[in-house]
């Protein structure tokens, strides 16, 4: 949960100290029926995963969060239930189980402590079962089941109200990157109508050759602004990230695929041309169109930067949009030749508000392109490697159509 840098050493700092002074205080200040000197250095050496160098430098990559996960649940549910068991349940041991549980749920996702707790108890359970060499006592049985049983209730409550207040700051946040796109359209409609009038005061009493250099200008400026309100229509669409319209229709995949590709704010003519579709076999499929419309040019804006990133210029060919059945699919695939995605980044870049373009991007693009994919019951993937290009299959459930079965390469 939040996962920073300086989180992960504030956890590793209490992991350590916090295990070596519990340890002196119920093996010496409070001596408990049994204490483990030897399992608690264990249980304070794990302090070094949290703090490992990989861990600090990407504490959101995968890998950090299998090492957390691990490490915590090794500590918390394991440790502390095979405690509990070899203390007989007694009122100590209770007590640090309600504060275990109210804890796991604060630092993790209430659904992988859910999972933790119900791997973990039942584990540290089967341990102490073997090291006794026999079924665990326990003090008030029926007392302990009614206070962790409501501790792992209250830890469930505070799971979801945290996810509820995390969903309702990304919502209201959305909503002002939606409203604040939405107002810049006033200014650009100005600046749109003055390049009108600058076409039409070049009609009166203007030299030839400054005519048309207005003229090229006033093009020029109307075109920064479609691709202006293009990338408006994008923030916009990001902005409904969690409130999709519910809205669909039937719609014809290479239809949809040339009306982007053709309306597409390219800012120049080489990435225009290098852009190419391709029409093994058209298909129709389920959906809003004019989200699935936002999808494709999302991903082709992607896979145009990626080109651009390359170190070769793009040539004709480079960005490919193919439309056809794989597996008994609907498949809109588009292909670049550009840098590629590292194989550790392939998951994340689903994530909100990530983005592996440093300083540009709100992150927002994919994790937009994957939701209205699944609110058509279809699934975005992407296949990728590093330096040699990456290729996003959208892949969708048949619908009967009228459909031509040509190959119309464009």
């Amino acid at each position: 949960m939040h996962p920073s840098r300086y989180r992960l050493i504030w956890i590793g700092f209490f992991t350590f100290f916090g295990h070596i002074s519990i340890a002196i205080v119920w093996g010496q200040v409070i001596p408990q029926p049994y204490e483990n000197y030897a399992m608690r250095v264990a249980m304070a050496m794990l302090s070094i995963v949290y703090v490992m160098p990989e861990m600090l430098r990407d504490p959101m990559s995968h890998s950090s969060g299998r090492y957390f996960g691990f490490a915590t649940w090794i500590q918390l549910p394991w440790f502390f239930s095979w405690m509990y068991c070899m203390n007989a349940g007694n009122a100590a041991w209770l007590a640090s189980m309600t504060a275990m549980i109210l804890i796991y749920y604060h630092a993790t996702d209430w659904r992988l402590a859910t999972l933790g707790l119900v791997t973990g108890l039942p584990a540290g359970y089967l341990v102490a079962h073997a090291l006794q060499g026999q079924t665990p006592v326990f003090d008030n049985p029926g007392v302990a089941v009614v206070v962790i049983g409501f501790a792992w209730i209250m830890g469930l409550m505070l799971g979801f109200s945290s996810a509820n207040l995390r969903r309702t700051r990304l919502l209201n946040t959305l909503s002002t990157m939606g409203v604040m796109a939405h107002e810049l359209r006033t200014p650009l409609a100005t600046v749109n109508l003055l390049g009108d009038v600058m076409r039409n005061l070049v009609q009166h009493d203007v030299p030839e050759s400054k005519r048309k250099r207005i003229e090229e200008l006033s093009g020029r400026l109307q075109s920064l602004v479609r691709s202006m309100n293009q990338q408006i229509d994008t923030q916009i669409s990001n902005a409904q990230l969690f409130r999709l319209p519910r809205n669909q229709t039937l719609i014809r995949a290479a239809e949809m695929v040339h009306e982007t590709v053709q309306q597409f704010p390219y800012r120049s003519t080489r990435e225009r041309d290098c852009v190419r579709v391709h029409i093994q076999q058209d298909f129709c499929f389920q959906g809003s169109r004019p989200l699935f419309g936002q999808v494709l040019s999302n991903l082709i804006k992607n896979g145009l930067h990626s080109l651009a990133s390359a170190s070769s210029a793009p040539s004709p060919g480079d960005l490919r949009v193919d439309v056809g059945i794989h597996h008994g699919k609907g498949r809109i695939a588009v292909s670049d030749e550009g840098v590629g995605i590292a194989h550790d980044l392939q998951q994340r870049i689903f994530e909100p508000f990530y983005s592996t373009q440093s300083g540009a991007g709100s992150g927002l693009g994919l994790t937009f392109c994957k939701n209205v994919v699944e609110s058509a019951r279809g699934t975005l993937s992407v296949h990728s490697e590093y330096s040699r290009g990456a290729v996003f299959m959208i892949d969708l459930p048949l619908m009967q159509g009228p459909l031509p079965l040509t190959d119309t390469p464009e």
